[in-house]
């Protein structure tokens, strides 16, 4: 039996121990701020933040135009974060050993700051930094394993080489067909031949075959003339329908400017320099402004020296206050009217469903046909975008008996006065 001090003291140690625990976890709690956390719309925020402002030069998991950036509340502190992010000079003025090494190891590309951002989207920043957009290693390894199987892999077409071998299997087979044809005629003219046949009959069928009097028979005459005439309709109307369509046109621009590069390398979103695309009717061609919002830090490419020759015609006509004459390639007729915000941000369409694969273009050129007919056969197509959408609620309530899929033609996307005014 233990005596009562001996439980007094056990109780006392006990007590102890606990309140060491509660204070222990009560100082990582304060420790820790509570407004970076996992949840889904801080990560979702933080993510609208990050593509805005630092996706253009940055990665979460991997080094790019500046370091990799997930971690950085491990490896300094959270206020330390929010203050470089802020303004990334200042801390460096201030003799910081981490921020003077990033500053050297990325050759002293200086970070725009970001005084515009209020703390909160700092902590939905930081949030998304730490928690979002997680790739499983074994995911990203198998991906690749299959994405390297080979050229064409995946590309759900029929291979060229098919073609081919299709093609000449079926010469081949018009060939054997020519062959025993030939064979059954010799064999049928042997046989008449040993045949009582009349004398006409005889004369016929022993007849040879005589080339030029085929070309000089009417029958021939009257098929070439026909085809003549078939070609050249076909070739007029195919002519007539491409007046006014640019599928193909790419032009020398004033500046060499690689969407391969910028939209697919560095992953710049379309948004950031077609501004207009999500409130407006157009896109809007980006003034030099905005390549100065990256150029000014970023003044040649592929590690050479001095200024890129391309570069230097953005600040040539920044400096004379000149627009750059950019050469338009895609050209509605004024006749239509086309409004990207209704097809962007409300229908939620794609920029390659009608631009092509664009972060794939060195020198863009016109994907589409943009005729009329390749506008409504889209409407036919195109399901609308109705989830979370309240405008189409009533619309897919008054749909619902239907079991096809409401699309932009039950919605008055064939009517004329939709596109023309």
């Amino acid at each position: 039996m233990l005596s009562k001090r001996a439980l007094i003291g056990i109780r006392t140690s006990l007590q102890a121990f606990v309140m060491l625990f509660f204070l222990f976890v009560g100082t990582q709690v304060i420790a820790a701020d509570p407004a970076v956390v996992e949840s889904e719309e801080a990560i979702a925020a933080g993510k609208t933040v990050f593509n805005a402002n630092c996706k253009q030069c940055h990665k979460l998991d991997q080094k790019y135009t500046g370091p990799a950036l997930r971690g950085i509340t491990d490896r300094q502190s959270i206020e330390w974060a929010k203050s470089f992010i802020l303004n990334s000079q200042a801390v460096i003025a201030t003799g910081d050993e981490y921020a003077n090494e990033l500053y050297a190891e990325y050759n002293n590309i200086v970070m725009p700051p970001h005084t515009f951002l209020s703390d909160d989207d700092l902590n939905n920043l930081l949030s998304y930094i730490e928690y979002g957009d997680k790739v499983d290693p074994a995911a990203e390894a198998a991906a690749a394993a299959a994405g390297g199987d080979g050229a064409g892999g995946g590309s759900g077409g029929i291979p060229s080489e098919f073609l081919t071998i299709i093609l000449v299997v079926l010469v081949v087979i018009l060939l054997l067909i020519l062959v025993v044809l030939g064979l059954i005629t010799s064999v049928l003219t042997k046989y008449l031949n040993k045949q009582n046949l009349e004398e006409d009959d005889k004369e016929f069928v022993t007849q040879k075959f005589d080339l030029g009097k085929v070309l000089r028979s009417d029958g021939f005459v009257i098929i070439v003339t026909a085809l003549v005439v078939a070609l050249v309709a076909k070739t007029a109307i195919d002519g007539l329908y491409t007046v006014g369509v640019q599928q193909g046109y790419a032009p020398k621009q004033p500046i060499a400017f690689s969407h391969a590069l910028h939209a697919g390398e560095y992953e710049i979103a379309c948004q950031y320099c077609h501004t207009g695309v999500e409130i407006g009717k157009s896109a809007n061609i980006p003034s030099a402004n905005i390549c100065m919002n990256c150029h000014t830090h970023i003044q040649n490419v592929g590690g050479q020296d001095g200024m890129s020759p391309e570069i230097a015609k953005i600040y040539a006509a920044v400096e004379n206050d000149q627009p750059i004459e950019w050469v338009r390639v895609h050209n509605l007729p004024d006749l239509a009217y086309f409004n990207h915000s209704q097809h962007v941000k409300v229908g939620g369409i794609e920029c390659q469903t009608c631009h092509g694969e664009i972060q794939e273009m060195e020198v863009v050129g016109q994907h589409s046909s943009l005729t009329m007919g390749w506008c409504i056969d889209c409407h036919r197509q195109t399901e609308i975008a109705a989830s979370g959408n309240e405008y189409y609620d009533k619309l897919v309530q008054l749909h619902s008996d239907s079991k096809d899929a409401l699309k932009v033609k039950d919605i008055g996307g064939l009517e004329c006065a939709k596109c023309h005014y």
